[in-house]
């Protein structure tokens, strides 16, 4: 059984509109996934999530794994029953969790053994237990294990790495069930290297996959270099499967990434930035920390429809703000999530009127004006 399908509703160059068909219901393309690392998008109601237009969250193995624990999660439920939420869901394998370890784990052909982070206790994680740990989770789209190589990163050593996350690969693909409707990306490595990361396509395409994700960027490297990742791979990926960058990123890496023909994001920083303060708008960032909002009546952008800007001042959030209250992390993540969704949908509504480039151009030239 598998009940998980993509079609490619229109082309604007390269951008691509779509929709993905999963055992949860529909998600139109492309799409931005907010984080919901711990069984929960931090700050947010799953109900506002809904109202914002959130289609599709992401949660993490890693953490799910060290606590409350897989088999516990399966117990009650699975994971959209657990967090209360209907929509798909999307499980990061636990790879790029394992990578920010650093000196706390250590990496060999069978997988990784780590310390938790929470307790220090020894924990090995695996190509085959990355995935049945994804499976009792009960998730929509289920990752293959992989490592996220740093930058920089000598090309020996990133060869090395990506040659093995090709094994993993296989290995995950042999350990999936798929009798429960979800789907299995594989993962693009292969560093900055262009031939690498051609290597690493070849080798996932010979596996065969629902879906093909890019990892490793956004791990230091400059935004051009990252666009020019995005150019070298995204022609190499099949037409008719779903592309995904994985930990991506501003507004502006979402809309040149879409430029480039990807279909799906996700990163925690409309939500972290939220917390510290900071808001996305269609005229850039704003902090609004700073003293200069202190008796400023206004939205934060009088552009935007959110609930936050049809009822808050940008005077009242600095001051939650600066009062650590609870509500502002809530009314700030509510914004940035809701800014975040509303960009995609109109990205999907200039693809389909052959408009992306105009609109591209028109979001550019809004930027950095700040108000």
């Amino acid at each position: 059984m598998n009940s998980f399908g993509f079609d490619l509703l229109h082309e604007d160059g390269r951008a691509r509109r779509g929709r993905l068909h999963t055992r949860r219901g529909d998600v139109e393309t492309p799409v931005f996934m907010p984080v919901g690392t711990q069984a929960t998008v931090k700050a947010m109601y799953p109900e506002t999530l809904k109202e914002i237009g959130a289609q599709m969250i992401l949660a993490n193995t890693y953490h799910l794994l060290l606590r409350p624990g897989h088999e516990r999660v399966r117990a009650l439920g699975g994971l959209h029953r657990f967090m209360n939420w209907d929509r798909p869901i999307l499980t990061d394998s636990g790879g790029f969790q394992v990578f920010s370890l650093g000196e706390l784990r250590k990496i060999d052909e069978q997988g990784v053994r780590f310390q938790s982070h929470l307790d220090g206790a020894a924990h090995v994680l695996t190509p085959e237990s990355s995935i049945a740990i994804q499976e009792a989770l009960g998730s929509d789209i289920i990752m293959a294990f992989d490592e996220c190589i740093p930058y920089p990163a000598s090309r020996e050593y990133v060869a090395e790495s990506t040659a093995r996350s090709s094994r993993w690969a296989a290995r995950c693909r042999q350990a999936r069930r798929f009798d429960d409707g979800a789907a299995l990306f594989g993962i693009v490595q292969g560093g900055m290297h262009r031939d690498l990361r051609a290597q690493s396509v070849a080798d996932l395409l010979e596996l065969g996959f629902e879906g093909y994700a890019v990892g490793g960027l956004s791990v230091g490297e400059s935004a051009e270099l990252m666009y020019e990742v995005m150019d070298w791979t995204m022609p190499l990926l099949p037409r008719d499967r779903p592309r995904y960058v994985m930990g991506v990123g501003t507004p502006e890496n979402l809309v040149e990434g879409v430029r480039r023909g990807v279909d799906m994001f996700d990163c925690v920083m409309p939500t972290r930035n939220a917390r510290n303060g900071v808001l996305f708008t269609s005229f850039g960032r704003i902090s609004i920390k700073q003293a200069r909002y202190l008796d400023d009546a206004r939205p934060i952008d009088p552009d935007c429809d959110c609930y936050v800007c049809r009822h808050y001042s940008r005077a009242y959030l600095r001051h939650l703000y600066q009062s650590n209250e609870i509500l502002s992390s809530m009314l700030n993540t509510h914004h940035n999530l809701h800014y975040y969704q509303r960009l995609m949908a109109r990205m999907r509504d200039a693809i389909a009127a052959d408009a992306f480039e105009e609109f591209r151009v028109d979001f550019l030239a809004r930027r950095d004006n700040e108000s």
